[in-house]
């Protein structure tokens, strides 16, 4: 402890760093870095016959190293303390010849202009500049003159650094306004096995004569040494990407030393595009003893099931670790816009990576297994992509589920973990670039997805739920003949398709405010409109308010399905405006005294959820609260009368009353459309 400074100022005092090294002796001090983790990004910038100047060498064997391996011989090393420069001076006496060293102050140093190739700091930079007080600054920028002066045009300023933002943001600003090429290298393997949990940096600055008036910077990081550079558009975005590995360094230092109580997520990104390529969670189980074989493994997430409550939620994936018995599970999700070799190409290509979050106590060289469902990695197909005004970046893809049926999902690329609509799909097509099937095949390949929709099935539990909730409209017995529903969001269409195609006396108006969601419905997902089926593209407030105005008590029911696209309210589903007092007036108003208000509501944030719920029970009497297990999604059912009011045993009778009125012959009916079990946890709030 007696050898730190009292203050960062004394960093820039020889006095101090005489006093450090008397004090010290002959033992080498190295900061950081050590010569083999190094020497691969060097060897890149230091040539034999190079004349190399090595400022503020302290003690350190760098240049004593790459003199002996014959990297470099030519070198000259300076420092402001005399005694390091003593010291340093008899180690190397008579060993070698051509290296020198002086006492001399880097900010006003002796040599002559344009005299080396390279000039080489270990830790210096960092050291001076401590803190950004006008005086230091006013030092870093002499020191940054000093060394452009020597040093010749196409030579190389190479600075060990560990990277602190304001240290790497002052030199990239500086050298980059010079006109030099600018190029961050991460030291590979420099973040475990030493006293700094931080990754080291080598900054290499190549020295290009300033043209006048240009305003053009090549800035560009080196992940790791045998990486080739990734361009980097500003200064503060080449800060960030250095700031994102300090960050996974950190992260994987200390889930390498203790277990972890929360789950913990990062994206991996593709090295030609920094789009994510891989989002990995590290799941720990407390339950699971670790053993021999049973420490870790990962999980590779078959393609286009990532959205799925196993493997897309927490709880999901708590479940998941403990039933694979395993101590800790990485979960490896893969993205739509990448391209993937196969389960192998995958194991390859994270090897390497996913052994940097292994758990502590792992036994070395122990094989790590990596698993799936089904071995495999799944089938993804993205059939359409497209962008609305109102709903940002969209897709459509199939993919294929747990067995052999394929989904046709929408995702909105805003929130690209939640489906939006999803359809069950049926006949086989091939997947672009696939060849049809032979005549004489009579099992599809497994990585065939369907193309027809199956409008029979519906894929979503909220959605089952919400056509449950119409039992409420009929008597145990029968329902109404003719039936007015309004649907607010149309999504892919399933819910009002539903209602039109099993409820044949429905009129079915559908609102819907943005025109694309028209379209991809009616060409994506088998929606048509036709006399008991109209679709109205505008807001639904003001769809709502007109109404209400204009034509009140109408509807039999009315069904909100609608998604928010504000994404920092804690409720994704309805929009705020459609929850509000004045507006849920207006529902109620258009409303027939015994019919049901439908709403699908994603509540995340407990006041906000409890404030909706308060002012729902304002305007209606009677709320029934149907939560999806498993789901965020809860249905509200909702009447303007108490006078309805059902005991869970005429509800359940109701229900089943209804699923016994829509199961006809001809038509197709799920097994999973169990109503009376679709409201048998239904709660009167």
């Amino acid at each position: 402890m007696e050898l730190l400074p009292r203050s960062p100022a004394e960093f820039g005092s020889a006095r101090y760093w005489d006093r450090f090294f008397c004090q010290r002796g002959q033992r080498p001090f190295e900061w950081y870095g050590a010569f083999p983790e190094l020497c691969p990004v060097l060897h890149k910038y230091v040539r034999p016959r190079d004349k190399v100047l090595v400022v503020g060498c302290g003690n350190s064997e760098l240049s004593e190293q790459l003199y002996d391996v014959g990297m470099c011989e030519d070198i000259i090393n300076i420092d402001i303390s005399d005694a390091v420069i003593r010291q340093m001076r008899e180690r190397s006496a008579g060993t070698r010849p051509r290296m020198s060293y002086l006492l001399m102050d880097m900010l006003h140093m002796d040599f002559p202009d344009a005299h080396f190739q390279v000039v080489l700091d270990k830790g210096t930079l960092d050291a001076l500049l401590t803190d950004e007080e006008e005086a230091t600054l006013a030092k870093v920028d002499q020191m940054f003159a000093e060394i452009s002066r020597v040093l010749q045009v196409g030579g190389r300023y190479l600075c060990v650094s560990l990277a602190q933002a304001h240290v790497l943001k002052k030199a990239v600003e500086y050298f980059s306004q010079e006109g030099w090429v600018v190029r961050v290298h991460q030291v590979a393997g420099s973040g475990d096995k030493q006293q700094f949990v931080l990754p080291v940096f080598v900054y290499v600055m190549t020295k290009f004569r300033k043209i006048p008036g240009s305003a053009a910077q090549i800035l560009e990081i080196c992940p790791e040494e045998q990486d080739k550079p990734m361009r980097m558009e500003s200064t503060e975005q080449l800060v960030a990407a250095v700031r994102d590995r300090q960050h996974y360094a950190l992260l994987c230092s200390q889930i390498r030393k203790t277990p972890c109580r929360e789950q913990v997520s990062l994206d991996l990104c593709d090295k030609e595009s920094g789009k994510p390529r891989y989002t990995l969670h590290v799941v720990d189980s407390p339950s699971v003893k670790p053993s021999r074989d049973n420490h870790f493994a990962i999980f590779i997430i078959p393609q286009g099931r990532e959205t799925e409550w196993l493997f897309g939620t927490e709880e999901g994936r708590r479940q998941l670790v403990a039933s694979a018995g395993f101590g800790r599970l990485l979960t490896v999700a893969l993205h739509r816009e990448q391209h993937y070799e196969g389960m192998a190409g995958i194991q390859a290509e994270l090897s390497g990576k996913v052994m940097e979050l292994a758990p502590p106590g792992l036994p070395a060289c122990q094989q790590v297994p990596f698993l799936s469902v089904g071995g495999d990695i799944g089938v993804r197909a993205v059939r359409h992509c497209a962008s609305s005004p109102l709903s940002g970046d969209f897709v459509v893809e199939d993919v294929k589920g747990d067995g052999t049926c394929f989904f046709r999902r929408l995702i909105f690329l805003q929130n690209r973990n939640v489906v939006q609509s999803e359809a069950r799909l049926l006949a086989p097509t091939p997947l672009p670039g696939q060849k049809k099937r032979r005549k004489d095949k009579k099992k599809p390949s497994p990585t065939e997805a369907p193309g027809a929709i199956d409008k029979s099935y519906l894929c979503c539990e909220h959605h089952k739920a919400m056509v449950a909730g119409l039992c409420l409209l009929g008597g145990p017995d029968a329902l109404p003949g003719e039936l007015a529903v309004l649907v607010v969001g149309l999504g892919g269409g399933s819910l009002p398709l539903f209602v039109h195609d099993y409820f044949l006396q429905a009129h079915v108006a559908v609102v819907e405010i943005d025109p694309s969601m028209v379209d991809v419905a009616t060409q994506w997902f088998g929606f048509s409109q036709g006399d008991r089926m109209q679709v109205h593209v505008c807001d639904g407030l003001d769809y709502v308010a007109k109404l209400a105005a204009e034509a009140p008590a109408q509807y039999d029911a009315i069904m909100f399905d609608v998604d928010s696209k504000d994404l920092t309210v804690g409720m994704s589903c309805p929009p705020p405006a459609f929850v509000e007092k004045p507006f849920l007036q207006k529902v109620k108003t258009i409303l027939k005294p015994e019919g049901v208000f439908v709403l699908n509501l994603v509540c995340r944030d407990a006041r906000l959820k409890e404030a909706v719920l308060a002012t729902l029970r304002d305007v209606f009497p009677l709320l029934y609260v149907r939560r999806i297990q498993g789901e965020v999604n809860e249905i509200l059912l909702c009447q303007p009368s108490p006078a309805g009011r059902c005991d869970p045993a005429e509800l359940g009778a109701r229900a089943r009353a209804l699923e016994q009125a829509l199961r006809q012959p001809g038509r197709p009916w799920d097994s999973s459309y169990a109503l009376a079990d679709m409201l048998q946890a239904v709660q009167i709030v």
